[in-house]
């Protein structure tokens, strides 16, 4: 930053902050400030991205507790004390050696002694030191700015999730960019491409693309993790005398899974290495079982369950629930 820079910028005024405020509440205000006019919050705001310039650059000054009180000074001085011209009547050098105690000197130990408060050292270059130095981002001192990311969504057949795929999708400038969809990826996940997003405005490294994936509900499959569930309807015969019945899988052939006699409605069978496979293993393939229902008997199955009813054992299936809710 040039001196004049600091004669002419308010950074008190930037903030919106007292001339003694603390360190506590300075750091409070700025990064207030900060998240109200960050780019990334504020994309293609031109206005935004200035203030945020602003504000970072004086917190940099006023954080630093010796640029803090260098600022002080040179500021004190008023605007009429200026690097430029010298002379009696114009202010310039003879102001900024009065304020100093400087007068009395020669005008070559006047500048070594200036030039050694802003940490310039003799010989040196007036823009190199802490002075002059640039403010390196927006960030004040801390770096070049990183570039924002750009937010990217996209929606996923079911099937394409689980097996994984490269998709392609167009970016902010209107050209199409590759993003590889690894398998098993879940509703709301969201996946980052480095260096793919933003450029920096001073030289910094670019922002990311994060792509976030929304997944289409499949009619017959869902997730539980690596694991795939489905419900598999079973008749009551099936389920009460036992039978061998065929089951759909994902990748569109079927398994076999044997009913033992007697299995209820809500067991769940299950069929290993069927499930999503990534990275991290492989699952498994949850059918429940749920036991149908008929909705329409003719008169020779209605008198058939009834010879039936009469001869089932006198057992109360709600008799256990009945028990454990007087408890």
């Amino acid at each position: 930053m040039a001196s004049q820079d600091w004669f002419d910028k308010d950074f008190y005024k930037t903030l919106g902050v007292s001339k003694d405020v603390s360190d506590a509440d300075l750091k409070k205000t700025y990064r207030k400030l900060a998240r109200k006019y960050h780019p990334d919050s504020n994309q293609g705001d031109e206005k935004a991205e200035a203030k945020f310039k602003e504000v970072s650059e004086a917190y940099s000054v006023l954080s630093d507790s010796e640029q803090r009180k260098e600022y002080d000074e040179i500021r004190a001085m008023g605007s009429g004390a200026r690097f430029t011209a010298g002379g009696q009547s114009g202010g310039g050098f003879e102001d900024v050696f009065s304020r100093f105690g400087q007068q009395g000197r020669g005008q070559s130990a006047d500048f070594e002694d200036i030039f050694a408060m802003f940490n310039q050292g003799q010989g040196g270059s007036f823009g190199s030191g802490r002075f002059g130095q640039t403010s390196g981002g927006f960030r004040g001192f801390g770096g070049p700015q990183r570039g924002a990311d750009v937010t990217a969504r996209t929606t996923l057949d079911f099937v394409t999730a689980v097996q994984g795929e490269t998709i392609t999708l167009q970016g902010e400038d209107g050209k199409p960019f590759k993003v590889k969809i690894p398998a098993g990826v879940s509703d709301g996940q969201k996946i980052r491409l480095r260096g793919r997003g933003r450029p920096s405005p001073d030289g910094g490294e670019s922002g990311d693309v994060v792509v976030q994936i929304a997944v289409r509900p499949h009619p017959v499959f869902t997730r539980d993790g690596l694991n795939l569930r489905l419900v598999v309807p079973v008749t009551f015969t099936e389920a009460a005398l036992g039978a061998t019945i065929e089951v759909p899988t994902l990748g569109g052939d079927t398994v076999k899974l044997r009913v033992a006699p007697g299995t209820p409605s809500g067991r769940v069978l299950r069929v290993k290495g069927r499930g999503v496979t990534t990275a991290k293993g492989t699952g498994d393939l949850l059918a429940e079982l749920q036991i149908a229902v008929p909705s329409h008997l003719d008169d020779e199955a209605r008198e058939a369950l009834q010879r039936f009813q009469a001869l089932e054992p006198n057992e109360n299936p709600r008799a256990d629930l009945m028990a454990k809710a007087r408890r």
